[in-house]
């Protein structure tokens, strides 16, 4: 390492410390402490251009650890950081849930100048994630996706794929949360959230939690436990150290320790610790994990105050599931000749749906009827009809020697000629057309074959008839 000029370092403090400690002990707004950064590092260079020309970098270098000093020294002798909090404090929280109406749950979490708005959505058993990775492919239902735009630190960039950051934050946010996540049995919908960084100043990460949680209950997920995010910071100097709790960007980058706690009010989902120093000793992790703790409590007692628990009823934009379990041999009953059947029922009813290997079928759509009503015509296509029983069928093609009718789908008898009614009939056309509608009885089922009777029925009916004059 190249060893920095001492008169330079000399002349560099006696221009900048006051001026810096003035800038370090006031509270102000991360762009505005950037900006009056920035003039200073200015200044000192114009008033040192003819000393020591082409030094910028070397100069910059001696303001970044003057910062550096001003801040943990600060931290250490009065317990008071950049902007006015003592070590134990949290900084303004702020929560909406339920702000984009057309989402199927949303939530804006604001803590300090950090601000997540995250966003969810329900889909169905095909909206899953496959992952095809180097072990055995594997499907996910419960994705949470980050994104960090380039303006949410007051820059201009390109919005390009996923980087590192989006990765590594979003995969924690996600392990935090997914162990509050409903089994498939209780909610079967596959959940994807996105959390969009409008602003960052220190741990979008764990504000990405905190705006999961709330965005999941908005959707009406039953999550078992409201969850909350806050990341540790250390200042360590010897033997003396402090501990941050809900540590700021400048905290992060000229402190020793970037830790991570998620968890709910019963113990920790998620955590991620980054140092910058050789190791930490038991102590201090003890008193991290104590002081993350009591600030979780608090984030979590703001967040229950808007809301407690998940919403009862979903979005009425969101997809409607029912699912009803069938013979694995009947599997292909369902699908039909090139997924025939299975189109012609999506095509009918409106709905979507997908058949697992167990004979669990999934059934979804926008409307709660529709699906109740596949389900019942799926109900009857699996259905054996049974003699005695009576059905609506509806005939589908005219003979000579009498009608066929359909008495569930996919399942036609023959009413004969003789059984249409209880007087001679000529014609069955006299009776019928194809299309009609008929109440009929099935009187016979040999080697897959159906005879119904109509004539049955009215004998029956007469008979009460009577029986009631």
């Amino acid at each position: 390492v190249e060893e920095i000029d001492s008169e330079l370092k000399n002349d560099v403090y006696k221009l900048a410390e006051e001026k810096f400690k003035e800038i370090v002990y006031s509270v102000l707004s991360k762009e505005e402490r950037d900006r009056k950064n920035k003039e200073l590092a200015i200044f000192i260079q114009e008033s040192l251009s003819e000393k020591y020309p082409e030094q910028e970098k070397i100069i910059g270098e001696i303001l970044h650890a003057m910062e550096k000093d001003l801040m943990r020294n600060r931290i250490l002798q009065e317990g008071l950081r950049l902007d006015g909090r003592n070590t134990k404090q949290i900084r303004p929280i702020a929560i909406e849930v339920g702000i984009l109406p057309r989402t199927h749950g949303s939530a804006l979490f604001t803590r300090g100048e950090t601000q997540s708005l995250t966003t969810v959505t329900l889909g169905t058993k095909n909206d899953e994630q496959t992952v095809d990775g180097l072990q055995e492919e594997y499907s996910k239902k419960f994705m949470l996706h980050y994104n960090f735009p380039p303006f949410s630190v007051g820059e201009v960039g390109r919005m390009t794929g996923v980087g590192r950051r989006e990765i590594g934050h979003g995969n924690l946010a996600e392990r935090a949360l997914k162990m509050e996540m409903p089994s498939e049995n209780e909610f079967p919908y596959t959940i994807r959230v996105i959390s969009d960084i409008l602003e960052s100043n220190g741990s979008s990460s764990m504000a990405t939690v905190c705006a999961g949680s709330l965005g999941l209950m908005d959707a009406g997920v039953p999550l078992s436990k409201a969850v909350a995010g806050i990341a540790m910071g250390l200042i360590k100097e010897g033997d003396q150290f402090s501990i941050l709790s809900d540590i700021l960007g400048n905290e992060d980058h000229l402190g020793d320790m970037d830790f991570k706690v998620a968890g709910t009010d019963e113990g920790i989902t998620a955590f991620q610790m980054d140092i910058k120093i050789q190791g930490i000793s038991f102590k201090i992790l003890e008193q991290a994990l104590e002081q993350a703790k009591e600030g979780r409590m608090h984030i979590l007692g703001l967040m229950n105050e808007v809301i407690q628990k998940p919403r009862e009823t979903l979005s009425p934009f969101a997809p409607r599931l029912i699912t009803m379990k069938i013979d694995t041999d009947q599997i292909g009953l369902i699908i039909g000749p090139g997924g025939k059947t299975i189109q012609g029922m999506q095509r009918l009813f409106g709905v979507d749906i997908n058949i697992e290997e167990d004979g669990t079928v999934n059934i979804a759509s926008p409307n709660n009827e529709n699906a109740a009503k596949c389900k019942e015509y799926i109900k009857k296509l699996t259905a054996t009809p049974e003699v005695g029983e009576v059905y609506e069928g509806v005939v589908t093609k005219i003979m000579d020697f009498g009608a066929f009718v359909e008495i569930l789908p996919g399942k036609e008898g023959l009413l004969h000629i003789s059984q249409i009614d209880n007087k001679r009939v000529n014609k069955v056309t006299d009776y019928f057309k194809e299309g009609d509608k008929v109440t009929v009885k099935l009187v016979k089922a040999e080697n897959g074959k159906f005879s119904l009777s109509r004539k049955i029925l009215i004998n029956d009916k007469v008979s009460s008839t009577e029986k009631n004059n």
